[in-house]
C-alpha cells in the first residue's frame, strides 16, 4: 500500500514508484514515497501540492553530453536555473537538454518524474550546493505525481555526486 501526505493508505504503487521505494529501502533510508492527487511535474506545481517552498523542491534535470553522448544528471533547487555554459565547463564538453526519449532510455523514468536514484544506468551526477541549506527537501519518485521527503544529509548518503554551484 501507498501513503499520502496525511499518512493515509492509498492504492498500490505503480512499477516506477515501487522501483524508487525499493532503491531507497536498499540504501537503508527510511524514506517513504507518497502520491499526490495533483501533478508535481514542475517545481511550482510540486511546491503547491506539498505545501513547501519552491527552493525545497529537488529538480532532477537530465542533460546529454554532445560529444560522448553520456547522460548528465543535475539535482537542482527548484528556484534555480542551471547555467548550461558553466555545466559544460564542469563536464568538459558541450551539453544539451536531453530529449524525452533519451531521459526515458537512460533513467527509466519520464520527464517530470525522474528521481535522484534507481536509474537504468549509472549517471554522472551534480548536486546544487543550494540544496544543502534546507532541512527538508522533496524529490520526484518515479511519476509526475509521486514524491518523497528527504533531508540535505540524505542527499550525500544516497547520491554519489559532485556538489557544485549550478547558477
Amino acid at each position: 500500500m501507498n501513503m499520502n501526505l496525511n499518512g493515509e493508505s492509498t492504492k498500490k504503487l505503480s512499477t516506477s514508484i515501487q522501483k524508487v521505494q525499493a532503491a531507497l529501502s536498499a540504501m537503508g533510508l527510511n524514506l517513504q514515497v507518497v502520491e499526490l492527487p495533483s501533478s508535481t511535474r514542475t517545481a511550482q506545481e510540486a511546491a503547491e501540492a506539498i505545501g513547501c517552498t519552491v527552493p525545497q523542491i529537488m529538480k532532477s534535470l537530465v542533460f546529454r553530453a554532445k560529444e560522448s553522448g553520456k547522460p548528465i544528471l543535475v539535482l537542482a533547487s527548484g528556484a534555480n536555473r542551471v547555467n548550461e555554459k558553466r555545466l559544460s565547463e564542469i563536464v568538459a564538453e558541450p551539453i544539451e537538454k536531453a530529449t524525452a526519449d533519451f531521459v526515458r532510455a537512460k533513467t527509466g523514468f519520464v520527464i517530470g518524474g525522474v528521481p535522484p536514484v534507481a536509474h537504468q544506468e549509472t549517471i554522472e551526477t551534480y548536486i546544487d550546493e543550494d540544496l544543502l541549506q534546507y532541512e527538508e527537501l522533496w524529490a520526484a519518485a518515479g511519476t509526475p505525481n509521486a514524491v518523497f521527503r528527504l533531508s540535505s544529509a540524505d542527499i550525500e548518503r544516497m547520491i554519489n555526486g559532485r556538489i557544485i554551484s549550478v547558477r
